[in-house]
């Protein structure tokens, strides 16, 4: 079975308490457990991190090399500012979805830009946590 990283990035731990308005009431767990349930349902072997810091993040993308053939990667505002989360992707031999919860392109203009999508093999955005489930199913098609 593949294997596939869902990564997570700064404040999704808060999901369901951080602005419920914009990301919904669904917490990180809830998240976690419905894509897991989705996976195995897929063919799909998951692994599911979250961290609040950039260098954690490079770390975890750099450990799915050689072992994963897929990375679903939600970089949380890093998405915006990291030239080193992009390294660290294009250092990655498989497929990678970009994730936002939010319409990042109907928010304010610093969010327009992606480093991430640089490297991305594909870009879901403003489907809310549906979104992690759409980026799996797309994974599995890309994965064959």
């Amino acid at each position: 079975m593949p294997t596939v990283h869902l990564l997570n990035g700064p404040n999704l731990n808060l999901l369901g308490l951080r602005e419920p308005e914009i990301y919904g009431r669904e917490t990180l767990a809830d998240v976690e457990a419905a894509a897991a349930t989705l996976a195995r349902q897929l063919g799909l072997t998951l692994v599911c991190a979250q961290t609040n810091h950039e260098g954690a993040m490079v770390e975890l993308i750099q450990a799915a090399r050689g072992t994963a053939q897929g990375i679903v990667i939600n970089p949380g505002a890093y998405t915006h500012t990291s030239v080193a989360i992009l390294d660290a992707l294009n250092a990655f031999a498989g497929k990678v979805i970009e994730v936002h919860i939010s319409n990042i392109h109907r928010r304010e203009a610093f969010r327009h830009r992606s480093f991430v999508s640089l490297r991305a093999d594909g870009i879901i955005a403003g489907c809310g946590t549906e979104g992690y489930m759409l980026a799996l199913r797309r994974m599995a098609t890309l994965l064959g």
